[in-house]
């Protein structure tokens, strides 16, 4: 399958439902730390953010450059993840999900950039093994 667009990744699709998670969970009356809330969804908003800059770039190495910042993005997304549930403003069912979503993201990231690196396709077009 050959990607036109960042729209069309898997990894941005997912990334997408996942800030959408983020901002339903602080949202919520009980998310009383503004800080951290906003935080949380800047987080997303970098990853996702930089998975589309990175696509749009001219070159493997800069959309790698721009992957390895989402994996970070999500690295402290996790971190405040944590804060949260120790802070009971989020339930543990809400907990366990996000902290799967965010390291199943930060994996699925790797495996995208080990295989931009070894491939010979490079620019708008990205083809991927099903």
């Amino acid at each position: 399958m050959i990607f036109k667009k960042f729209e069309d990744l898997p990894v941005w699709q997912d990334g997408r439902a996942l800030t959408k998670k983020i901002y339903d969970t602080t949202g919520k009356h009980e998310f009383k730390d503004f800080s951290l809330r906003d935080q949380m969804r800047r987080c997303m908003i970098s990853a996702v953010s930089n998975i589309a800059e990175g696509f749009e770039r001219g070159s493997n190495k800069e959309f790698i450059q721009f992957l390895y910042i989402t994996k970070g993005s999500l690295g402290e997304l996790r971190c405040q993840v944590y804060l949260a549930y120790d802070n009971k403003f989020i339930e543990e069912s809400e907990f366990l999900v996000l902290i799967n979503d965010c390291v199943a993201l930060s994996i699925q990231t790797g495996k995208f950039i080990k295989y931009l690196r070894n491939s010979e396709l490079t620019k708008l077009r990205y083809k991927l093994k099903q």
